[in-house]
C-alpha cells in the first residue's frame, strides 16, 4: 500500500458522537444526517479517537457551512498525517478497518511514528473517494 504525508490544518467541526468505536459509524452519520436534512456540497469526517473508543460523524464548519445546528462543535486537529486512498469505498464499507490497520504498519515500516495523541481520520471526499489519514509525529 502506497501513501503519502502530509500537513493538515486544523478543521472546526459539528459532529454526532457515539461510543463503541467505527462499528458505530453508520449509527452516528445517520443521525447526522437526520439532524441536516442533506449531505449534499458539505465535507464529511469520520474520526476515531483510540484512546477513548468514541467515534465522531462530523461536518465541516466554513464559510458555505457555519451553522452547527445544534449540535456538538470541535476541532479535528491538524499536523502530519500519513494518507492513503480506497476508490468507489461505497459497499465496501468492510475494507476500512483492515485498510487502516495495513495504513499503521506501512508507516511503522516505514519508520514513521504513530501520534495516539491524535485521532485516525476518515475523510468522505465523496461517493467514490474515501481518504484515510494516520496521524504521525515525524
Amino acid at each position: 500500500m502506497s501513501f503519502t504525508v502530509i500537513e493538515l490544518e486544523d478543521i472546526p467541526v459539528a459532529f454526532v458522537k457515539v461510543e463503541g468505536g467505527p462499528t458505530h459509524a453508520a449509527k452516528a452519520f445517520a443521525e447526522l444526517e437526520a439532524r441536516m436534512g442533506s449531505f449534499r456540497g458539505k465535507r464529511f469526517y469520520g474520526v476515531f479517537d483510540v484512546n477513548t473508543g468514541e467515534y465522531r460523524a462530523c461536518v465541516r464548519l466554513d464559510e458555505n457551512n457555519p451553522d452547527s445546528m445544534g449540535l456538538d462543535s470541535g476541532t479535528i486537529p491538524g499536523r502530519k498525517y500519513a494518507r492513503t486512498k480506497i476508490v468507489d469505498w461505497t459497499g465496501k464499507e468492510h475494507t476500512i478497518g483492515p485498510t487502516f490497520d495495513e495504513l499503521v504498519k506501512n508507516c511503522i515500516e516505514s519508520g514513521h511514528e504513530i501520534d495516539i495523541t491524535r485521532p485516525s481520520i476518515e475523510f468522505y471526499r465523496s461517493q467514490q473517494e474515501l481518504f484515510l489519514l494516520v496521524p504521525i509525529s515525524n
